[in-house]
């Protein structure tokens, strides 16, 4: 593991990120990288980085957009999600479709 200078609540969510990448079946080198650069990502949009590029302060958090890909969760997948899904696998008739209708045609 690299040498950092982390808050013990920075190492915490460590920790979490790279047990749920494990419990998800990612390669332990896999999970420590994407839990450390989400730690740094967090880091410098709180302003404790000493240096933080421009995407990573000014584009949405890790955690939004981890819930927008995620396709779990309240909601599931959006309505745009899954038409998009839907036109990749040629279904007719995805327009007029509510989110409720595309879910069941892709085959949630």
């Amino acid at each position: 593991m690299p040498q950092r200078a982390w808050s013990a609540k920075r190492e915490r969510q460590y920790e979490h990120i790279k047990e749920g990448l494990l419990d998800r079946g990612e390669t332990e080198d896999t999970a420590e990288e994407i839990a450390a650069r989400t730690v740094n990502k967090e880091r410098a949009r709180a302003g404790e980085a000493e240096e933080a590029s421009r995407t990573s302060t000014s584009d949405i958090s890790s955690g939004r957009r981890g819930g927008l890909r995620s396709h779990k969760g309240p909601g599931g997948r959006t309505r745009d999600q899954l038409y998009n899904e839907a036109r990749e696998k040629g279904i007719e008739g995805r327009s007029k479709m509510t989110k409720a209708q595309l879910e069941k045609a892709v085959g949630r």
